[in-house]
């Protein structure tokens, strides 16, 4: 198995990619202007500003500009609002929801950040332990290919006649693995083959976007190895976690995964589904430090973007050096950034 991992270290955001046998698994993202509040795995001293007894839940003010934080009661007594708690993220916030945690203990006000979560780098070497951490152009380059990959809905492997689509709803995930037989093949053992595989890239695909929650796989056939399946879900999903329901009479395996981080198309979306200015601001950036990287011969590079996006690309784009500039231009529409040499 062959294992790559870039770190893309653009002003105002930082990537980690982890790819497997040339195939993208993981993109890690996060912006300078995150709450560090809402990082996974970061710990803060919380009041407890609501208790809800229909949800067995707590929400939690963490003294983050975001919404409180939701803390479900589990096993332990119950919270009382006012109350001043130390507690750990366990979910990133999405959906308009604020994040998920879990109580380590009281403590005293007021809110406050105690640590922060893992950073990017912090976090590819745990999901990669010892592998060398690619930077500069391939990096930047990964990170592009990666976030491609992962704003997509699936993917098509001619020489196994497998056709898989990952699409998510408020709901639920949904996983369409579709098989064409080849000619010369047994029927039997190529409809096998295709849903191994299909589980497997499926799989990475979720990692990929970081989605959690009910996933269904609609399989190929109905007539299927309820124990060969399971086996290879549990390989090709790989998360200690996961909850695995049995397979249906249809074909359908349901299985629930946790949510940890917000998902790729949140962070680069803003709320009318379109990509968020400050997603193009940073696109810009990146670009420009691309050129910067590649280039050292041209003395200056300059990036005209609509002003919107100048206001936040440029201060960042300073941090490049005196290579790269960036140009106020009513006349650039928003994501359309165009860089000039000088």
């Amino acid at each position: 198995m062959t294992i790559e991992v870039f770190l893309d270290d653009t002003p105002g955001e930082t990537r980690g990619i982890v790819a497997r046998n040339g195939r993208f698994e993981r993109l890690i993202i996060q912006r300078e202007d995150d709450p560090p509040q809402d990082r996974l795995g970061a710990r803060s001293v919380g009041r407890v500003v609501d208790v809800e007894a229909a949800f067995d839940a707590a929400f939690v003010d963490m003294g983050s500009p975001g919404r409180p934080a939701f803390l479900p009661h589990g096993q332990r007594p119950r919270l009382r609002e006012g109350e001043f708690i130390e507690v750990e993220v366990t979910a990133e916030p999405r959906e308009r929801k604020g994040p998920t945690v879990r109580r380590i203990g009281l403590a005293d006000g007021p809110p406050r950040l105690l640590s922060p979560g893992p950073d990017v780098a912090a976090a590819l070497a745990r999901v990669a332990p010892g592998v060398p951490v690619q930077t500069g152009p391939a990096a930047i380059q990964a990170s592009w290919d990666a976030e491609e990959e992962a704003m997509g809905q699936g993917d098509v492997f001619a020489d196994l006649a497998l056709d898989f689509a990952v699409q998510r709803t408020r709901a639920m995930i949904a996983v369409d693995i579709d098989y064409a037989h080849l000619p010369g093949q047994d029927p039997k053992r190529g409809r096998q083959r295709a849903n191994v595989e299909g589980l497997k890239h499926a799989a990475r695909l979720i990692r990929l976007k970081s989605w959690g929650g009910l996933v269904a796989v609609d399989l190929v056939g109905t007539r299927l190895n309820a124990e060969a399946i399971a086996a290879a879900a549990r390989v090709a999903f790989d998360e200690p976690e996961a909850v695995f329901g049995p397979l249906n009479r249809f074909g359908v395996l349901q299985l629930s995964l946790p949510w940890r981080a917000t998902p790729i198309e949140e962070r680069l979306h803003g709320r009318d589904g379109g990509r968020a200015l400050t997603t193009t601001a940073i696109d810009t950036v990146r670009r420009l430090r691309m050129r910067v990287l590649q280039d050292t011969a041209t003395p200056r590079f300059t990036a005209r973007c609509h002003p919107d996006e100048a206001a936040i690309a440029a201060p960042l784009a300073a941090r490049l050096g005196p290579r790269a500039a960036v140009v106020a231009d009513p006349g650039v529409r928003v994501g359309f950034a165009d860089i000039e040499e000088a």
